[in-house]
């Protein structure tokens, strides 16, 4: 984004570069020579570039950064996504321990470095710098040299053809998808206005507008994407779902399609789903040794319930894939029910809920269960009717997995109960119960050992219970590890991501307490008194083996 010309002229009238009237002169002036107010001034020469930069930094309250004199490492740039770069006239020119450094032609662009900030959950040290220096630097990015812009592709369509032979749209629709996948969006949005059709990315959870395209293109981009998808391209009034895949050089992405009609025409939102989610084992999830005995053991049983519980986006669906990864045998029928279905897997047989034909969790649930399956997997229980059903299910004779959103092992029992299950039921079904965060991995190629810091060990004895101190011996002798940053972890320390976990096994002395219909509390210390390691402990050793960062381990266990 860039600084306004409305917040220039305040700044410029503020520090006595100009007079409110020769502001008025000026705006109309460079209105009618359409060139921004900035440009403006500075080939006017009514004041020296730098010094005008300066000053707009002064008035930001920020550090005014020249990076024309600046040597920047591409894998730096790359912190902030090119489109989301160009988009708010921002780039990334160094890490540190401090943060970020972030230079920026719109410092009260608020919103833009507060959400970049959580994102890589690290400060950021905010700098001004004038449009023509982020944009030479923008040119370093390592895709631009090779990858020709939508923008180009789109300005090349001569708008009084009507063809669609004669039109690129193929073209259009295949760099839409390249541009999304090499710029880690998770959706791609396609809506259409009265007269013109945005297209937005959604890149680490905020939407970014991309480019707009002439309405008259927007139909036949709509047909082509239905075409791909094996969709009707006849059907205009009603909403249609459906599946594509395109190639990459590494490989295949598939892709999720959703389609609804809106006032100005057809809305599209594309779901951009990698392969390499397929490629996950659950030994290499980061379960210890003794967990996956427990869990290994238990998806053996002919009947009963796995349910693995956490927050949205902790893995859970990776998890129960990885589990039907081991159970996806010739001699069992495996039948799911998702919303939505992520992943196609070969030799299991996968519904979609679908709410225009009443197609929920439980109708879909009980239409599964006269299909003569060995083995159920549930995407989420929501409701009593699916948790009825699902609990009926195991215990006539199938095994079944799925999810729920509590916040540990041991609230999983109260929360079936507080559906409506009754307490027998749950006692008798549920053979094992897993929670589960994901935390990021510690790059190996940058990784260092260091002794605890006075702050850290602060923020240790702040955080952390007493006797978890003194079990793991979370004091001033303590050797922790970190990421220094290098060029293969883009700077951040950091590479990859892996669960921790607490796997709570039903026992007699468990299922005691739930027919007492014990709290979540009582539950939970007697399976840490059985022998059930709670995540928090999960995650501190991995932390002491130099898997993830303390840091890592507060921010996804802190409640």
């Amino acid at each position: 984004m860039q600084l306004s010309d409305r917040t220039l002229g305040k700044i410029l009238v503020a520090n006595k570069i100009i007079r409110q009237g020769k502001l008025e002169k000026l705006t109309k002036k460079e209105q009618e020579e359409n060139i921004s107010l900035y440009t403006f001034i500075i080939t006017q020469e009514i004041i020296e570039r730098e010094k005008l930069a300066k000053i707009i930094a002064g008035h930001f309250n920020v550090n005014y950064i020249n990076l024309e004199e600046l040597k920047i490492d591409p894998q730096i740039l790359q912190n902030l996504p090119e489109i989301v770069a160009k988009k708010n006239l921002a780039i990334v020119f160094d890490k540190d321990k401090n943060g970020a450094h972030l230079a920026i032609n719109d410092p009260s662009n608020k919103e833009f470095i507060e959400n970049f900030s959580k994102r890589i959950d690290q400060p950021i040290i905010t700098y001004f710098a004038d449009q023509e220096s982020i944009k030479k630097v923008l040119e370093q990015y390592p895709s631009s040299a090779q990858d020709s812009k939508l923008e180009d592709l789109i300005s090349t369509i001569d708008n009084k053809l009507s063809k669609a032979e004669d039109l690129p749209i193929i073209k259009i629709v295949n760099k839409l998808l390249q541009l999304g996948y090499s710029n880690k969006a998770s959706d791609i949005h396609i809506e259409p206005y009265e007269k013109r059709t945005l297209i937005r990315f959604r890149i680490d959870g905020i939407l970014h507008e991309i480019a707009a395209i002439p309405k008259n293109l927007h139909d036949l981009i709509i047909t082509r994407i239905k075409i791909l998808s094996r969709l009707r391209t006849d059907e205009h009034r009603a909403a249609q779902d459906g599946r594509l895949r395109f190639k990459i050089e590494k490989g295949k992405v598939d892709v999720r399609v959703s389609i609804v009609p809106v006032i100005y025409g057809e809305k599209v939102v594309m779901r951009l789903l990698s392969e390499k989610a397929r490629q996950y084992d659950l030994a290499n999830l980061g379960f210890n040794k003794k967990d996956l005995e427990l869990i290994e053991n238990n998806i053996k049983k002919p009947w009963g319930m796995l349910l693995v519980t956490g927050p949205t986006g902790c893995g859970k669906t990776t998890t129960l894939y990885s589990i039907l990864k081991i159970l996806n045998k010739k001699e069992v029928n495996i039948s799911t029910i998702e919303d939505p279905v992520e992943y196609d897997i070969e030799g299991v047989n996968q519904i979609q809920v679908n709410a225009k034909t009443n197609l929920t969790f439980s109708k879909g649930l009980r239409a599964i269960v006269r299909q003569d399956p060995d083995i159920i997997m549930v995407g989420e229980i929501r409701d009593k009717e699916t948790a009825s059903v699902a609990i009926n299910s195991a215990m006539t004779g199938h095994l079944v997995l799925s999810t729920l959103h509590t916040n540990d092992a041991a609230t999983t029992l109260p929360r079936l109960l507080d559906m409506g299950v009754k307490p027998f039921l749950v006692a008798s079904t549920i053979n094992i119960a897993i929670a589960q965060r994901l935390v990021r991995k510690i790059c190996p190629d940058c990784r260092y050992k260091t002794k605890v810091s006075a702050e850290t060990l602060e923020l240790i004895n702040k955080q952390l219970s007493k006797g978890i101190i003194e079990k793991y011996k979370l004091n001033q002798d303590l050797i922790l590890y970190y990421g220094k940053g290098c060029p293969k972890c883009q700077k951040t320390g950091y590479k990859g991501r892996q669960g921790i976990f607490e796997i709570m096994q039903m026992n007699e002395t468990i299922k005691k307490l739930i027919m007492d219909k014990a709290n979540a509390e009582k539950i939970k210390d007697k399976a840490v008194e059985l022998g059930m390691l709670p995540m928090l402990e999960d995650g501190i050793l991995n932390m002491l083996k130099g898997v993830t960062t303390i840091d890592e381990i507060l921010r996804v266990t802190r409640e």
